[in-house]
């Protein structure tokens, strides 16, 4: 549909509803899930659903209804929040982050406790330790998640490393190592295995006027995920030869769905972001997803010909500090921020381009977030639009009274 009858048909939609609000266009969002589920059957790989890119329980459980052979298990960001999804019903979660404080332990032991299967990431004799410790006491064995770092380094250097900071852990050797360390420990066992390519999962390489820095982005894409592939497997052999079962082998992310189900010894890819394609997630040359999740806002002004002012915006993601992390506006299409206010915690304004559709105060203008799961920490609930209509609502994290982070 053309971004003007995009236009026409959101503010038809939303014409009598209190602004701002958030909500999601399903004819985008269930053909994300048909798109990532046909790649997961393509590659013969299972999809865990990272939290943190939607929190809203109503719409992780609209993906795990589509196909529950496909969509199996959850990617969680606290111990907190894995006791609150276990509590609702939910099993087979993997901790992402790991915590060694006393009550997350004590959480861990009373999911384990319930029969809930559930993992916490570790990288460190540390972790392993109080986890051990934690299930000896509740005479249990807790479940352990090992992380290897995936981020590449060219020709080896450690001074250059494109890729987040997470695991200390990057050689087969240092990976065996702390899972013979955890042989010495009998409260915890490590029964699977994440490794996270997160500069090749996020990292646009076909944004438009951009083409010498997709060149470059594409090369040392290709160049990493040639390198962290053999790596990974060299892990996974090594411990596996080691006499560890190791059933879970986890990788990927949105923005690296093909490479990561290429990978034959990879036995499931997470996906988060890719379901509500943000504002970060519409430029990648191997996967297409479209944008789902949207917020609405009021204009309330026009303090000028030619410009606009809404209530409220200032929804800024989180990472490092650039102009990309600002709200991308979508609907009217070419609408620009002023480079002096930005995006505002109480008003944002915008400059409206030349063939921009008659614009009257009261009227909505519809933006994305430019990361997932966060446009869900400002909003109790979430519209459910679909073939042209409002035909429900869900509640997100933030409306079931729920802060994890």
């Amino acid at each position: 549909m053309e971004p003007s009858k995009k236009y026409q048909t959101y503010r038809e939609i939303f014409r009598d509803q209190r602004l701002p609000l958030a909500f999601i266009d399903l004819n985008a969002f269930d053909n994300n899930i048909a798109y990532v589920a046909k790649l997961a059957k393509q590659f013969g790989k299972t999809i865990r659903l990272g939290s943190k890119s939607i929190r809203s329980v109503g719409m992780i459980q609209r993906i795990f209804n589509y196909d529950p052979n496909i969509f199996r298990g959850l990617l969680t960001f606290t111990v907190e929040e894995s006791a609150w999804l276990t509590s609702l019903g939910f099993d087979d979660l993997i901790v992402a982050y790991p915590s060694a404080q006393p009550s997350d332990m004590a959480l861990m032991v009373g999911m384990t406790r319930a029969g809930k299967k559930v993992r916490l990431m570790i990288d460190s004799e540390a972790h392993l330790r109080a986890l051990s410790e934690a299930g000896e006491k509740a005479n249990l064995k807790l479940h352990a998640c090992l992380e290897v770092d995936m981020a590449y380094r060219p020709l080896g250097l450690s001074s250059v490393h494109l890729g987040v900071r997470r695991s200390p852990l990057r050689s087969p050797e240092q990976a065996l190592q702390l899972v013979e360390i955890a042989r010495h420990y009998p409260g915890v066992v490590i029964d699977a295995l994440m490794g996270y390519e997160g500069h090749i999962a996020s990292i646009n390489d076909d944004v438009p006027g951009a083409s010498l820095k997709n060149k470059l982005y594409r090369a040392l894409k290709s160049l990493s995920v040639r390198e962290l592939t053999e790596r990974r497997d060299q892990v996974v052999k090594s411990i596996r030869a080691a006499g560890a079962v190791l059933p879970i082998v986890n990788g990927g992310g949105s923005g690296s769905l093909i490479s990561t189900g290429k990978d034959p010894l990879v036995t499931e890819i997470t996906v988060g972001s890719g379901f509500y394609a943000s504002g970060l997630f519409h430029h990648f040359r191997e996967v297409h997803f479209q944008p789902a999740a949207f917020f609405a806002l009021q204009i309330v002004r026009i303090p000028a010909e030619g410009m606009i002012t809404c209530h409220g915006g200032g929804y800024i993601a989180s990472g490092e500090v650039g102009l990309e992390k600002q709200p991308l506006p979508m609907y009217p299409a070419g609408l620009e921020y002023l480079s002096l206010e930005g995006a505002g915690e109480v008003q944002t304004p915008f400059v409206l381009p030349k063939d921009c559709p008659d614009l009257q105060i009261g009227d909505p203008i519809f933006l994305q977030h430019a990361k997932a799961g966060e446009l869900c920490e400002r909003f109790n609930e979430l519209y459910l639009v679909k073939d042209g209509k409002i035909i429900d609502k869900v509640n997100t994290y933030r409306g079931d009274g729920k802060a994890f982070l």
